[in-house]
């Protein structure tokens, strides 16, 4: 079968996501060709494809996404250009895997989720594709800690703290779209849908505690509006109870750390990195009263991969392995998050308990 040829808007020169994670991550995965790539200009793309060994390179991500030898376009760039860039490709008939959030808010990823209804598409919620949580699911699917009856689960934002990086200012305030709710809480609640139901019904409060934050190029202080804490409580789908609590910034004391109990037995996930979907997880559990680690079945993991689940690409390139087998979350599924983060939204802004939209 031929490699599904890849184009990547994003790609650049100077470090980022793209070459941090999708580019080491295709060279991991059989079944794909690097071919292309679209940045800032013509020539920021010429040298980026230099150094990356990428033979196309475009200046236009419109021409990315026409060129016949481009099937799949992936999109890794700041969320407020997701739709400028996701629709030509649409458009042009390809397949498109658009890093999260897929839009800036819930009416935007609609509208791109109707624009991609007969097309292949995917988002980066990495977290669905990472072995340890797909083996945490299934040892709850197989019973390991019987009926669950409570789930809680505390992490920091590792953004949103008491100073914001070059570059990262939009993420301050909602309009940006790119926040502690649409990023890490994003990634959070779906990956407790995924391994434990989604909410019937939650509780939200959310405050922004640092109204200022100090800019760490400048030094100057700058207004942040968007929230840096986000307490959410409620009932999943399966009943049990649940309990999540996002705070910003890092803590020395606790970044990720998720408690799922049951009648039978408990399990705990730990993660010293708050970005727990692109890092190295440490999965224990007991069903004697004493707690001993886990090690996931060599099944769950990519062999070339083995050893090597620190990596910024370890998931990623999961997730690409997933999406040749036509099995990672659509444009649709991102919608039904989305519609779980607006659910948080009314409830925080309410004060009320509120039932996620389904539609």
């Amino acid at each position: 079968m031929a490699p599904v040829r890849v184009g990547i808007v994003g790609l650049s020169a100077n470090g980022g996501w793209a070459a941090t994670a999708h580019v080491p991550a295709l060279a991991a995965v059989d079944g794909y060709e690097l071919r292309a790539l679209a940045g800032s200009s013509a020539e920021t793309a010429r040298v980026a494809g230099e150094k990356y060994g990428v033979p196309l390179t475009f200046g236009d991500a419109g021409e990315l996404a026409r060129h016949p030898e481009v099937d799949l376009v992936v999109v890794a760039v700041k969320v407020p250009e997701h739709r400028a860039l996701i629709e030509p490709a649409l458009a042009a008939g390809k397949q498109v895997l658009s890093e999260w959030p897929l839009g800036v808010s819930l009416a935007e990823t609609e509208a791109l989720a109707e624009a991609a209804r007969d097309r292949t598409t995917a988002v980066g919620l990495q977290g669905r594709s990472a072995p340890a949580l797909r083996y945490l699911r299934d040892l709850i699917k197989d019973g390991y800690v019987g009926r669950v009856l409570s789930t809680s689960l505390i992490a920091s934002g590792a953004n949103w703290g008491p100073s914001v990086r070059a570059g990262r200012d939009y993420q301050l305030h909602p309009a940006g779209g790119a926040t502690m709710l649409t990023i890490p809480f994003a990634h959070t609640v779906d990956t407790v849908a995924m391994v434990l139901g989604g909410f019937a019904e939650l509780s939200a409060t959310m405050a922004t505690v640092r109204p200022r934050v100090r800019d760490e190029v400048t030094g100057e202080s700058v207004e942040m509006t968007a929230p840096d804490q986000i307490a959410v409580t409620g009932v999943l789908t399966g009943g049990a109870v649940a309990s999540l609590h996002l705070r910003g910034g890092t803590s020395p004391a606790t970044n990720f750390r998720w408690e799922i109990n049951g009648t039978e037995g408990t399990l705990v996930v730990d993660a010293a990195d708050p970005l727990f979907w692109i890092a190295k997880l440490t999965l224990r559990g007991s069903r004697t009263g004493t707690l001993e680690k886990l090690t996931v079945p060599a099944r769950y993991e990519l062999p070339q991969l083995a050893g090597r689940s620190a990596e910024p690409s370890y998931n990623v390139a999961h997730a690409y392995a997933r999406h040749l087998k036509g099995d990672l979350p659509d444009f649709a599924h991102a919608v039904g998050v989305h519609r779980v983060l607006d659910a948080v939204q009314r409830s925080a802004d309410s004060g009320s308990r509120v039932v996620p939209d389904a539609k």
